[in-house]
């Protein structure tokens, strides 16, 4: 079989579903395509599982700790870029938790512009301003009560170290 030119590869991303008495945590950001909201989510970096990824994003997002407990599900979504017309498909890996300690001091993430607590009402209400398609879908799992051990994810820790080149001639 011959070399793939352009393999497909999905933006691996996680989230954070954050309920704290019947309102949940979302980020109001400021995007190329207006202002939106998400739930505290971004992108898995080089180096870090997807529940260390979790941690990071929602620190920089909200400035909160967080604590993933149980993954609430994985979701794909795919859509066409309105900035560069590009074909984009993201992996998203959605968890509930444990909110920590409000870090007041700690600016938030370029382009975050505020962290807001969203009735469930609230955030269906804006829909049509959501960044992604399963920003409500992931609060309408958790709701559901849908959760699966975070066992489920595997690392090897091969992850955590620059791969080292081969020796083979």
């Amino acid at each position: 079989m011959g070399r793939m030119q352009n393999r497909w590869k999905p933006n691996v991303t996680v989230a954070a579903v954050i309920e704290h008495g019947g309102r949940f945590l979302l980020v109001e950001e400021d995007t190329a395509d207006g202002i939106r909201y998400n739930t505290p989510a971004g992108h898995l970096d080089p180096g870090e599982d997807p529940i260390q990824a979790c941690r990071r994003e929602t620190l920089e997002e909200t400035a909160h700790d967080f604590t993933p407990t149980a993954l609430v599900g994985i979701y794909l979504n795919r859509f066409t870029s309105s900035r560069s017309g590009a074909d984009v498909t993201y992996l998203r890996f959605a968890f509930r938790g444990e909110l920590g300690q409000l870090h007041t001091d700690r600016p938030l993430d370029t382009g975050i512009l505020r962290a807001v607590w969203m009735s469930l009402d609230e955030v269906r209400a804006c829909h049509a301003l959501h960044r992604s398609p399963m920003v409500l879908h992931c609060i309408e799992d958790y709701l559901a009560g849908q959760q699966y051990p975070l066992a489920l994810i595997h690392a090897d820790p091969s992850i955590y170290h620059q791969p080292q080149p081969s020796l083979a001639a």
